[in-house]
């Protein structure tokens, strides 16, 4: 966080929480996460034998290149960003998520040295789902199709519902309005509209029925690496409004992250658009007291069983706002999105998991990591159970 304080209040409530002792194992330091040399710097000196990338994905490439110079491992929520095609952005693949690290895997296998990739939630918990499917429920899979969606809603002080995306509007912003990318084994990955393709998936826990469009995800560039699928689709419920305002961002050029010149009190300066529409928007960090309702995450996968015939299930993880905040004073999305690394921290301290390259979650046995996150917390685990629904 570009914020040391916030940084600070957590080591506070950690000691609030849990004493002094396990406080005590955390600090608070200053990085300029866009200089490779001082990530490397801060993890030397540290000590760190892993680098966790949890900023903006416009940082990755610098905190990446950092972490492999420290001899450090590396692990992160979002990919290298794309970049559309120059002249057929709706129909052909320009760079794509994660091409940059991808393309730097000899380098970290050379060096013993693992870049754990996309270990968030989606993606991240929708490829340990893919991976676990393909091993465990199909013998044949015609479609991997990570479905997301929501009853959420944020009120204002006086509680009218307002508009208050769950996490980064930056990341919003790039994933939706950028080209969405599908893949299917006799054309590999191909680009859409944004928005395309709606349909209303019916997601569990009382969420009910959600529209889904295309957006573009790293699960898509992710899981034809490693999992054998006819198609791999990425889907979204956005929602009507939530659409509308991005469609309105990208008509008035707010959506773009190029500096522009600006007057301002003490002269001009040279901002973006993007920073400055997540600037003027509630911080996700904060509207946890203000929200209700669930997120769910999942893949929904069709083909066929191990027994040959005609299988469909819905692998799905449900996160209560109520839960989080009276557990966590964490909103939900976020915990959500947090709770997958640390388990796959746990995995490689242990060495349930283990490897060495740039590698996604589906590179590795996806057992071990639901079995932790299901256990008790009595017995060592997170005590989140996941769903299996047969559709």
């Amino acid at each position: 966080d570009y914020d040391k304080s916030r940084a600070e209040h957590t080591i506070e409530w950690i000691r609030e929480k849990h004493g002094e002792s396990v406080a005590s194992r955390f600090i608070a330091d200053s990085i300029d996460a866009s200089k490779p040399e001082v990530v490397a710097e801060v993890a030397k000196r540290h000590g760190a034998t892993h680098v966790m990338n949890a900023v903006e994905p416009k940082f990755v490439q610098s905190i990446f290149a950092g972490a492999i110079a420290a001899g450090a491992d590396y692990l992160d929520m979002a990919m290298s960003l794309s970049e559309p095609h120059p002249t057929k952005p709706y129909s052909e693949t320009g760079v794509k998520l994660g091409d940059e690290q991808f393309a730097a895997h000899d380098t970290w296998e050379s060096a013993g040295r693992l870049a754990l990739v996309g270990i968030g939630v989606e993606p991240g918990l929708s490829n340990v789902f893919a991976r676990y499917a393909v091993d465990h429920l199909f013998s044949e899979i015609d479609e991997l199709g990570t479905r997301d969606g929501a009853n959420l809603a944020v009120f204002d002080d006086e509680g009218n519902e307002i508009f208050a995306p769950s996490f980064s509007i930056w990341t919003t912003i790039e994933e939706c309005l950028n080209p969405p990318v599908v893949w299917e084994k006799d054309k590999g990955w191909f680009t859409t509209e944004p928005f395309s393709e709606p349909e209303v998936f019916d997601f569990p826990e009382g969420i009910g029925p959600v529209e889904c469009v295309n957006v573009e995800h790293e699960e898509v560039l992710m899981m034809p690496r490693w999992l054998p699928a006819k198609r791999v689709t990425f889907k979204y419920g956005l929602g009507d409004e939530f659409i509308g305002v991005l469609k309105t961002l990208h008509q008035l050029h707010l959506d773009s992250n190029t500096p522009i010149r600006v007057r301002s009190a003490n002269g001009p300066v040279e901002v973006s658009p993007r920073d400055v529409v997540a600037a003027a928007l509630p911080d996700p960090a904060t509207i946890g007291p203000r929200m209700t309702g669930k997120t769910c995450a999942g893949v929904w996968v069709t083909g066929k069983g191990k027994d040959g015939n005609a299988r469909e299930v819905y692998l799905y993880h449900v996160s209560d706002n109520a839960w989080t905040m009276a557990e966590y004073e964490s909103q939900c999305v976020v915990w959500q999105t947090a709770l997958n690394p640390v388990i796959a921290m746990e995995l490689l301290a242990t060495g349930a998991w283990s490897g060495a390259g740039v590698l996604g979650p589906e590179a590795f046995d996806a057992k071990p990591f639901l079995d932790l996150m299901a256990a008790p917390e009595s017995d060592g685990g997170y005590g989140q159970a996941w769903g299996l629904r047969e559709q």
